[in-house]
């Protein structure tokens, strides 16, 4: 059922997306693969402003990435060119080398849009293989973690 994807949420990480022009289809919707990118860039933000360590340093200076492995995502209702979504990012699980999120984007009114649960793993870029999320990463993440 829909409703497994994502729990209510604690502290989560909030950030706005503008719907564009270059998001929709000839209707005036999101086209539903643009969800897929506004998830990612959720994640950069997240990783930036919620974590302290923007893409560029974790995949230039580190040499680590976090690629999605799994999603699972409900389309609950059309987003329209113009709409200011609200963005809200919840860590439900982080294993050895992965962080399971859960993501829902609402829209103006504050009903839920789009809910997701992605998969990410901690992966070294030269080697392309996951490796364990560090303790410095683990503090960075815990305080988005469900209780």
């Amino acid at each position: 059922m829909a409703d497994s994807i994502a729990p209510d949420f604690g502290k989560s990480f909030s950030t706005q997306i503008l719907v564009r022009f270059g998001d929709c289809d000839p209707a005036g919707i999101v086209f539903y693969p643009r969800y897929f990118e506004m998830f990612n860039n959720v994640v950069e933000d997240w990783c930036a402003n919620g974590l302290g360590i923007n893409f560029r340093e974790l995949h230039m200076t580190r040499g680590l990435g976090l690629p999605t492995i799994h999603i699972e995502t409900d389309f609950i209702a059309p987003s329209e060119l113009g709409d200011v979504l609200q963005a809200t990012l919840q860590v439900e699980k982080v294993g050895g080398s992965s962080i399971t999120l859960a993501i829902r984007l609402r829209g103006p009114s504050g009903k839920e849009r789009v809910r997701a649960k992605l998969i990410l793993v901690m992966m070294d870029l030269q080697k392309c293989r996951a490796v364990p999320i560090s303790e410095e990463m683990r503090l960075r993440i815990t305080p988005f973690c469900l209780a």
